[in-house]
């Protein structure tokens, strides 16, 4: 087979400055803005500014290009000084939002959500990000956070879409005890003890497990002797209060791929017989099942997808609730739940992440 010969970029057009103005934001973290024709996906600003940008990705030929503000010549009043100082254009890449204000975050975050249930699902979704305990105004929520080193061994943390290390001496949206490395480490949530491998799968904000425990409860409304389902159940966090809601004649069955969690969540869950853990993949795991009344769905960035999705829909469960930390992921599944006939309900949406562009949401889905 002959392989036609790859076509040139053209010339590169990075450390090119233009001024553009900016429009609406877009998933992902950045703002779209237009020069010549050509789309320009740019950090660091806000809608409705006139800006001075400096492209950091692209070539002539490509249909995009990645640009960071340099100058803002017009701003918005919703665009205040980053409170971290090492925040901005060239610096760490953690923080999308920080020249934002908290409000206005918000605002974008339900934007973006509401845009992409729009788009791949056909919804028109009315959203409100909520802001959640355990924050110091946007900062100091994450309890654990992973050091890069400089080539001199000072800690530091990346610079956005790239491996080179900006020497930090603090970052503000850490908490000042953030776990960092491998260990042991029980966590409470209401009057439950959970174990988690220090470097495994826990949300960072201290508010979030109750905030998602009681989204998810309140939208499932689990009854005494109903059949449960926790999908891509973690350590158990789900599991236990569901437990708690069906009772001795119910059953609770948690899926988990991942062999050291479903060893912790096995001990977390072991004062409820009527729960089962099950470690494999979540589409290999449903196949010999026929029924469930509830289900929650906690699957990682990229989302249950079509195979499992339909898995759970041949379960025909009354509810399902859906933890999504990326709206895409939702609003695609979303849609493919609408095949098997199943309505969103409920959508809520939580700032469990401020000054970066991510939002974490629970979306209640019914049969019709």
């Amino acid at each position: 087979m002959r392989h036609r010969p790859r076509q040139a970029k053209g010339r590169p057009l990075v450390g090119e400055r233009y001024t553009v103005e900016v429009g609406p934001v877009a998933h992902g973290g950045h703002f779209v803005a237009r020069h010549e024709g050509r789309v320009l996906f740019v950090r660091h600003a806000l809608p409705g500014e006139r800006v001075v940008v400096e492209v950091t990705e692209g070539s002539e030929r490509d249909k995009f290009l990645r640009a960071d503000v340099v100058e803002v010549l017009e701003r918005s009043p919703d665009r205040v000084t980053p409170p971290c100082p090492y925040s901005g254009p060239g610096l760490c890449g953690g923080c999308d939002f920080q020249h934002v204000s908290l409000d206005a975050q918000r605002a974008l975050k339900a934007a973006v959500v509401r845009e992409q249930l729009q788009r791949l699902a056909g919804l028109d979704v009315p959203v409100t990000v909520e802001a959640v305990p355990g924050d110091e105004a946007g900062l100091r929520w994450r309890t654990r956070i992973e050091w890069a080193r400089t080539r001199d061994g000072h800690r530091g943390l990346r610079k956005h879409r790239s491996h080179d290390v900006v020497p930090v001496e603090d970052c503000m949206i850490a908490r000042t005890d953030a776990r960092a490395g491998s260990g042991l480490v029980t966590e409470h949530v209401r009057d439950h003890d959970f174990r988690v491998d220090a470097d495994g799968f826990w949300q960072v904000h201290p508010g979030a497990p109750e905030v998602l425990v009681a989204a998810v409860l309140e939208g499932l409304e689990p009854k005494p002797g109903e059949r449960a389902l926790d999908l891509y159940s973690g350590v158990g966090l789900f599991s236990a209060f569901l437990a708690e809601a069906v009772g001795v004649t119910g059953h609770v069955l948690a899926v988990e791929g991942n062999r050291r969690a479903t060893v912790h969540a096995t001990q977390n869950l072991s004062a409820y017989p009527w729960v089962s853990v099950r470690t494999g993949r979540v589409d290999e795991s449903l196949g010999g099942l026929t029924h469930a009344d509830v289900v929650v769905l906690d699957p990682p960035r990229e989302g249950a997808k079509r195979a499992v999705v339909q898995a759970v829909a041949g379960l025909t469960p009354r509810a399902v609730a859906y933890v999504a930390c990326d709206p895409a992921a939702l609003a695609r599944d979303t849609a493919i739940f609408a095949e098997h006939g199943y309505v969103l309900d409920t959508l809520r949406a939580f700032d469990l992440f401020p000054m970066t562009h991510h939002v974490e949401c629970v979306a209640i889905l019914r049969r019709a």
